[in-house]
């Protein structure tokens, strides 16, 4: 279940909402007048959820250059790398 504060906490409650971040992996919402506005979270959880988004992003690429055909054998890109480290 999402936690879900108002803006009055970020100033009244920092502790609280600081310890829940560092407690549970997920953000919690902010409210603004009733709507939602923010949500909060821990650097740690931040850098985790960046982190699945780049490799989602590398994932695609890599799926994009097998439908495009534009890969190699392992032992071909593996020849490879082992020249440009000897050069």
């Amino acid at each position: 279940m999402p936690e879900i504060r108002p803006s009055s906490d970020l100033r009244n409650k920092y502790n609280e909402i600081s310890s829940f971040c560092h407690s549970y992996p997920e953000p919690v919402y902010i409210t603004k007048n009733g709507e939602g506005d923010l949500a909060v979270m821990s650097i740690e959880t931040y850098e985790r959820l960046v982190g699945k988004f780049e490799l989602y992003k590398l994932l695609n690429q890599g799926m994009e250059a097998v439908e495009k055909n534009k890969v190699k054998p392992f032992r071909d890109a593996v020849t490879d790398i082992q020249k440009g480290l000897s050069e």
